[in-house]
């Protein structure tokens, strides 16, 4: 018997379900929720991502190029915060709820596609969601790379990075895509 290995190692807590009152617990949980779109019982990453087209709609009105890139990159530093405290809160590596990447990422596909019309944006939407929920071939890799953590460790910074890495890989193969397109 290997003596380094405990008979009966200690049980990790089980993930929660996170509900409004986990939501307005904490300021990190209302931004990795997305606003209270991760909420959704059905595809909370969709739901996520469809948040992120409404509010990029009402927030494009207002922003330039300086602002967007301030607030995509403001956000990833403040998501990469509130990712990974509330993956900590939810006992999970990489909790559906948590849609701040979608978020993210899609703004940055919107932001680098505009101007662009309905059929256009909704083009970037579908190829997106595609990327992110397939995870074909790069985004696989930044799907998994981040993520792993030792037994008896607690969620960190690692695991928010992962958690914003796949969005941001899967946001780069949607732009890829769109610029063959466009070629």
């Amino acid at each position: 018997m290997n003596a380094l290995l405990p008979l009966n190692p200690p049980l990790a807590p089980a993930p929660v379900r996170p509900d409004v009152r986990f939501l307005l617990a904490h300021p990190a949980h209302v931004i990795a929720l997305g606003f209270g779109s991760g909420l959704s019982p059905l595809a909370p990453g969709t739901v996520g991502t469809l948040w992120a087209w409404l509010s990029f709609a009402v927030l494009n009105r207002w922003l330039g190029d300086a602002q967007w890139a301030a607030v995509i990159g403001a956000g990833t530093l403040i998501g990469w915060w509130a990712c990974a405290l509330t993956a900590r809160h939810l006992h999970d590596a990489d909790p559906g709820a948590i849609v701040w990447d979608e978020v993210l990422a899609f703004w940055a596909v919107l932001w680098l596609v505009t101007p662009a019309g309905l059929a256009a944006q909704l083009g970037a939407f579908v190829l997106f969601r595609f990327f992110d929920a397939a995870k074909p071939g790069p985004v696989a890799w930044a799907d998994a790379r981040f993520k792993r953590r030792r037994p008896g460790t607690d969620f960190g910074w690692a695991q928010g990075f992962g958690i914003l890495l796949d969005d941001a890989v899967a946001a780069l193969c949607t732009l890829f895509v769109i610029a063959l397109w466009r070629y």
